[in-house]
Parts: C-alpha cells; sequence; structure tokens
C-alpha cells in the first residue's frame, strides 16, 4: 500500500510518498519540502495570501519529485492524504483541491488528515519509535498540548495552552529583541551566547498544579524588559534571550513529567517545530532519565510541517480500519479543528 501524503497548512509544503503493510511500522520512500521562510522574511511574519499561491506554485514538482526518487509512477500510489486542517483557510485548501483532484483522476480514495495528529505520529518513522500508550507534548508556533495516546485516534487531552503557544512565544519575543524571522530558532541560537540568570522572567502557571499552558505573560514580560533598557547591547539580547528560553523549557518540563505522573505512562513523545528546540531535548533527556523514563522525538527533519507525518497518520489510520476516503471527492478543510474531535 503506497499513501502519497501532501502537507499545505501554513508556510511549508510538504509531499511524501509512504509504504504499509497491513501490520508492522510504515516506511518512508520519499519525501520533498519546500519552506517558504525566504518569501515571508520581509514581511516579519507569514502572509496567508502569498502562502496560498506559493503552495499552488510548489506542490506538483514536489510531487513528481518524490515520485521520481521513489521509483515510482501515479499509478502505484493506492490513496492520496491530504491536511485538512488545523492551518490557514487558503492553504489548506490547495492541498485538499489538489489531492482530491488527483485522487478522482487516478480513482483512487482521498483522505484528510488531522496536522497535529500527523506531528503526534511522526516519530512512528524514527530509528526509535515508541510503543503505545504513551503522552505526547505538541508544541509548536499555533498549539501547545499534552495528550494521553492509547493507540492512534485514542486521545485524551490533559492540557493546552490558554493564550500564546510556546513556538509563539518564541517567536514573538524574538521579534521584540530584534531577531527576524522565523523568530524561534533566532532566538535559540542567540541564547547560546547568553546568561539566563542575567533576568528574572515569570513561568506562568508553573505550579499551578493542572497540565494547562500560559505564555502571554512571559511574552509581557520580556517587552517590558526590552522598553526598560532602552538601546539594548547584544549582550543583553543574548541574556533575555536564554532567560526566555530557560522560562519556556522550565515550564514545558515541568508539566511535561507531572502529565507522566499523572496518567503512568514510562514514555513521551515531543513533536511540533518547538520539539527540535536542544535546550528543551537536554533537559527532559536528563529528567526522564533520572526517572528511567522514555523521550520520543521525531527524526529532525520531520520536526517541522512535511508530507511525510501526513502519509504517516492516514497510513496507520488505514491499518486500524480507521480512515474516512471521499468516495464523491468532494472536500472541506477545517481551519479550527480539535484533535480529539478528528
Amino acid at each position: 500500500m503506497n499513501i502519497l501524503g501532501i502537507e499545505s497548512s501554513c508556510d511549508e509544503t510538504g509531499v511524501a510518498l509512504v509504504e504499509a503493510a497491513a501490520q508492522g511500522t510504515p516506511r518512508l520512500r520519499a519525501q520533498a519540502l519546500h519552506s517558504q521562510i525566504d518569501m515571508h522574511q520581509a514581511y516579519g511574519g507569514v502572509v496567508p495570501e502569498l502562502a496560498s499561491r506559493d503552495h499552488i506554485r510548489r506542490v506538483l514538482p514536489l510531487a513528481r519529485q518524490v515520485l521520481a526518487q521513489a521509483g515510482a509512477s501515479l499509478q502505484d500510489i493506492d490513496f492520496i492524504a491530504y491536511t485538512r486542517g488545523p492551518g490557514l483557510a487558503g492553504a489548506l485548501l490547495v492541498g485538499a483541491g489538489v489531492a482530491s483532484a488527483l485522487a478522482a483522476a487516478l480513482q483512487r480514495p482521498a483522505i484528510g488528515v488531522h496536522h497535529l495528529e500527523g506531528h503526534l505520529l511522526s516519530p512512528f518513522l524514527s530509528a526509535d519509535p515508541p510503543a503505545f500508550p504513551f503522552v505526547a507534548l505538541l508544541v509548536s508556533g499555533g498549539h501547545t498540548q499534552l495528550m494521553r495516546v492509547d493507540d492512534v485516534g485514542v486521545y485524551e487531552l490533559l492540557g493546552e495552552t490558554i493564550d500564546d503557544a510556546a513556538g509563539e512565544a518564541f517567536d514573538k519575543s524574538a521579534k521584540l529583541l530584534g531577531l527576524g524571522y522565523p523568530g524561534g530558532p533566532a532566538l535559540a541560537r542567540m541564547a547560546e551566547f547568553g546568561d539566563a540568570s542575567a533576568f528574572t522572567l515569570p513561568r506562568p502557571l508553573l505550579h499551578s498544579g493542572d497540565l494547562d499552558f500560559s505564555f502571554a505573560g512571559l511574552k509581557t514580560a520580556v517587552r517590558t524588559q526590552v522598553m526598560e533598557l532602552g538601546n539594548i547591547c547584544e549582550q543583553d539580547k543574548a541574556n533575555l534571550a536564554a532567560a526566555t528560553q530557560q522560562a519556556i523549557v522550565d515550564v514545558l518540563v515541568r508539566k511535561s513529567l507531572q502529565a507522566l505522573r499523572d496518567t503512568g505512562c514510562a514514555r513521551i513523545v515531543v513533536a511540533g517545530g518547538v520539539g527540535a528546540n536542544t535546550q528543551l531535548r537536554e533537559r527532559l533527556n536528563a529528567e526522564c532519565a533520572k526517572r528511567q523514563l522514555r523521550v520520543h522525538y521525531p527524526e529532525l527533519a520531520l520536526c517541522t510541517d512535511n508530507g511525510a507525518m501526513i502519509a504517516l497518520a492516514a497510513a496507520m489510520r488505514w491499518q486500524r480500519g480507521r480512515i474516512d476516503a471521499a468516495s464523491d471527492y468532494a472536500f472541506s478543510v477545517l481551519p479550527r479543528w480539535p484533535l480529539i474531535a478528528a
């Protein structure tokens, strides 16, 4: 069974081909990805209309590239998966439209996939795949959630952000420091040269007792520090970047460990763009090792949005008989789509 996956929820166009048997872990045959970072840098963030237009330009050439890399043809595709949501409406419509049109032309099923489910399951394509059940920390620019995962499609929401997501806090803080776009990786690089103890920043909801997150107050504290410093020097930027990163990581690690204790799970999956953050990985690895717990991550190339995770999620749902394939090739997108409802 060959599944072509198309991801177009925001500012990356991803296409991949995944092979799956009735049982066992699916295998990635080929993938291709185009990032729109260079295009959006001039605007300091994603411009939805420009993102949609660029997806239109990229998706078919990327699909041809993937098939060529895999040594496959269109006739080898058994079904086509696409990101149905959440994401930018116009961007989602590009992937959904192309996938449904291609499926209709080939007389193959088309399947809409939840973007976050793709992230959550992406470590199954790694060299160290997890086993069910586990806790999942989904942490990206738009989402920060803790889930209990008992199987594909069997999810329990444990906690989520009530305002800014962790990745959003990274990006907005970086913008306040004049670090450009994308802000998260730029702030992490600057933090390498800073002293986190030079500034005292809040850790919202750190001791709340629940598993919800809040990062808007941290962003406000960073803005206040920048205003007080005035003409901020490079060392102060580095110190404030380090303090910001440490505050975010402190909250993510503490809440993750609490989720493991509350659920009794012995392993955690960390997925989403912020999951590539080096300090987060080092802290979680160290804390889990002390407690004889396991941590699983996607391969670094699969931390950002990509087509492989979409094809994988569809493949794993197919293995369990949990897919809803469109028979009339009508399609819709869900820019706001809770994972629990998927």
